[in-house]
């Protein structure tokens, strides 16, 4: 009789199906921009979107065909050719600001729709959470329904359908308008929507790359290991210094965690792990909200709102980024 494993039916939302989705509205966007006529750069900004899109779409299907080697050698390929694209400025989607026509029309069907418009929007974090705690118990006749390795994914996946589902019964209009309100935001934010991705594999490069061992030496020559305080300091606003630098968080936090919290915090002064690398991401956070680098969070909020002073989400954010890591040094010290 064979004992060899079976291998369970994959589970129905995970990211077979949300990447695929992603790819789809980036390709839809870029058709959109391709679709426009008298606009200028239509040509380079369709193309900017459709190799974002190209990945999430195709990219297990080319992966198969073509091997993992030379996938990873086409991805890095196409990631050149967006910093082409965006660097010279044809990635950027025309200003135009909607006529006092259409301006009037969107008030009157707003103020018609009235605290509706925000149901969809609170759905999303509303059915994520449910999903989160539900999914370990939701099946469907072939297995699980939410990817137990990447529930949170699939819960966002499956709140977000939800969420597109009750709009459209909310407001009566099609998928189609969603797709092309889904092109204007993507065109509004433009290129900084990729740093979100781009900078969170940052980590794993300088994991790779042993980044963590080279701060532990430096660390060692400059840090007394005994010296509880200038251990904790260097840790939290190491975090808030690495992250503006970066930009992002998860970036920071494998080279300080592997560089000073391991070898300092948790194996010297024998502190628990799970506090000691939670207040380093919220640390982390602190200096997202004092870097311009962080575009997706503190640039593009400005542009959407048309400020004058790009970096006035910034100055607003800096006083209670400060206070903040200055709090969270202060507990880790205390916990430590």
């Amino acid at each position: 009789m064979s004992t060899a494993p079976v291998a369970s039916a994959p589970a129905l939302i995970g990211p077979g199906l949300t990447l695929p989705l992603v790819g789809v509205v980036l390709l839809a966007t870029a058709l959109g921009c391709w679709r426009e006529s008298g606009t200028p750069r239509r040509f380079w900004r369709g193309l900017f979107w459709a190799l974002f899109g190209l990945p999430f779409l195709l990219g297990d299907l080319i992966q198969d065909q073509l091997g993992k080697p030379l996938t990873d050698r086409l991805a890095g390929l196409l990631v050149l050719a967006l910093g082409l694209i965006a660097g010279l400025g044809y990635s950027a989607g025309p200003a135009t600001p909607p006529s006092p026509k259409d301006q009037k029309r969107r008030q009157q069907r707003a103020a018609l729709l009235g605290h509706r418009l925000f149901l969809p929007v609170l759905a999303i974090p509303a059915l994520t959470v449910v999903g989160v705690l539900a999914g370990p118990h939701l099946r469907w006749p072939q297995g699980s329904l939410l990817a137990p390795q990447h529930l949170t994914l699939a819960a966002l996946t499956l709140a977000c359908l939800g969420a597109l589902l009750l709009a459209w019964r909310v407001t009566g209009d099609s998928p189609r308008r969603a797709l092309q309100a889904s092109q204007g935001l993507i065109e509004s934010i433009g290129w900084p929507l990729l740093l979100p991705l781009m900078l969170a594999m940052l980590g794993g490069v300088f994991l790779a790359s042993h980044t963590g061992e080279a701060v532990e030496t430096l660390a060692r020559r400059l840090l007394r290991p005994d010296s509880k305080a200038a251990v904790v300091a260097t840790y939290t606003v190491g975090m808030a210094a690495f992250t503006m630098v970066m930009g992002n968080a998860f970036a920071a936090f494998p080279v300080m965690a592997a560089g000073v919290a391991l070898p300092f915090l948790i194996q010297d002064q024998g502190a628990n792990p799970a506090a000691v690398l939670s207040i380093g991401m919220l640390s982390g956070y602190c200096g997202t909200l004092m870097t311009p680098m962080a575009a997706n969070f503190n640039i593009v909020p400005a542009a959407l709102l048309n400020l004058q002073d790009r970096h006035a989400v910034i100055k607003a954010q800096t006083p209670t980024a400060l206070l903040l890591l200055a709090l969270q040094t202060l507990l880790l010290y205390l916990i430590v």
